[in-house]
């Protein structure tokens, strides 16, 4: 990357970062889940560590990833395999990748609670214990890999124009940021179709691998495999049950151990 592409790229995360914060700094103050819970939390520069290495170096490896997957699946696959799809209504067409693609996430999401590979990976994002806006990006690069690729393999086999397809991204990516959020928004009777705060806590609830609500965007994929789960109490304590304290660092290189 040159010093150009760097410093344009920095930029823009600055810039990003500065509107998240405003945009859901207000909406915590406004309807506070836990009103009681800091701005300044404990690991809140980890998190800063991991938002700012994710935007600037990761994503960009993430995306490349994911293209090159993509180019093989449409060299292998032949043309005529998609040409029924391709005939239906373009309204449908999209509404049938999102509800795949829904499925494909809700698929990995298990998927890594339940393989001791994918977990490894998966477990740097739950050892957040206060979730706020911030908290959201910490994930380790290969579990953000693993996650966009299968979010957008629907869209690879039956590919759509590029600003829908950003759209989805950039849709997905500022719900995957509410639900991290310190809010207490509830939706009522949207609920099965958009995920809330509140329901996405029970699935950052401190224990050995949560078994419930494995959705992002859309808990209906909860509710037809039997894992949504929204009791009447609250979720009170957060993150991994060895609650561990590792450098960035450390979670990048050694993300199975809970000291590096």
């Amino acid at each position: 990357m040159s010093a150009d592409a760097f410093l344009s790229t920095l930029f823009s995360t600055l810039v990003h970062l500065g509107i998240l914060a405003a945009v859901f700094g207000l909406m915590e103050r406004a309807f506070a889940y836990d009103p009681a819970q800091r701005r300044l939390r404990p690991e809140v520069g980890l998190d800063l560590a991991f938002y700012f290495l994710q935007n600037i170096l990761w994503v960009s490896l993430e995306v490349g990833a994911v293209a090159l997957v993509g180019t093989e699946l449409q060299r292998i696959i032949p043309r005529d395999a998609v040409t029924p799809f391709r005939a239906l209504p373009a309204a449908a067409q999209l509404v049938a990748l999102l509800a795949a693609s829904d499925l494909c996430v809700y698929a990995y999401h298990r998927g890594s609670h339940r393989v001791p590979f994918l977990w490894a990976f998966h477990r740097v994002h739950h050892s957040v214990e206060r979730l706020d806006w911030l908290a959201a990006h910490r994930e380790h690069p290969v579990d953000g890999a693993l996650t966009r690729l299968f979010a957008n393999l629907p869209f690879l086999l039956f590919p759509v124009s590029l600003p829908v397809l950003a759209g989805i991204a950039g849709f997905r990516g500022i719900w995957a940021v509410f639900i991290h959020s310190n809010v207490r928004l509830p939706l009522g009777p949207l609920r099965p179709l958009l995920g809330a705060p509140e329901l996405h806590r029970w699935h950052h609830r401190r224990a050995d691998r949560t078994e419930h609500n494995f959705a992002n965007l859309a808990p209906w994929t909860d509710l037809l495999f039997g894992t949504y789960y929204r009791p009447a109490d609250e979720p009170i304590d957060l993150g991994l049950p060895e609650r561990p304290r590792k450098s960035y660092i450390g979670w990048i290189l050694a993300p199975h151990r809970d000291r590096w």
